[in-house]
């Protein structure tokens, strides 16, 4: 099954400020998802991004909290726990979600199994989520494919949805991905 631009929207997962700095290898996944993020907006897909209890673990994390206009605060581990978000990810009429973001064991899997339940087809970007240790991150991997969840990469997927070569949309994917 081919990814389509026209049908999908990204869900980043609580890139916070007391989060982040604790992920295995940080720095890198911040790189990885400022990449996705840009490729996301170049390609002009609606990005709906979610923070976990805000009082407590802070905001998005700079740069990326600049690319987004709004967030949506939760206190269930999963996106889906939250009625407002579920609205504004039905709203977009989309029916494949790419997520993204951390814990990968926790917030993006329990997102990701309700989603895929929802009715949702869901791509996970392997290296735009983390976890503290990698050991949970790799586990929560093979959770997700048992689960039925896609996954692929930050280029693997910016290409996928660019479609074709020769456009601007491809000529900056490809600067951002270099």
């Amino acid at each position: 099954m081919r990814i389509a631009r026209e049908d999908s929207l990204l869900l980043v997962v609580d890139v916070q400020e007391k989060l982040v700095p604790h992920m295995f290898e940080h720095e890198e996944l911040v790189r990885k998802l400022e990449i996705l993020v840009r490729g996301a907006k170049t390609l002009g897909l609606p990005i709906v991004a979610a923070r976990q209890y805000p009082q407590g673990l802070g905001d998005i994390v700079m740069p990326l909290r600049l690319q987004f206009p709004e967030s949506h605060d939760k206190i269930t581990f999963s996106c889906c726990g939250n009625e407002e978000m579920m609205e504004v990810l039905q709203r977009k009429g989309k029916n494949t979600v790419i997520v993204c973001g951390v814990e990968s064991h926790i917030c993006v899997l329990q997102t990701a199994i309700d989603l895929k339940d929802a009715g949702f087809t869901v791509v996970a970007v392997a290296d735009t989520m983390a976890s503290r240790s990698q050991r949970d991150y790799e586990i929560a991997l093979r959770r997700m494919e048992q689960e039925g969840i896609l996954l692929t990469t930050t280029e693997a997927i910016l290409f996928e949805l660019c479609y074709r070569a020769g456009t601007d949309e491809f000529r900056t994917i490809s600067k951002l991905v270099k």
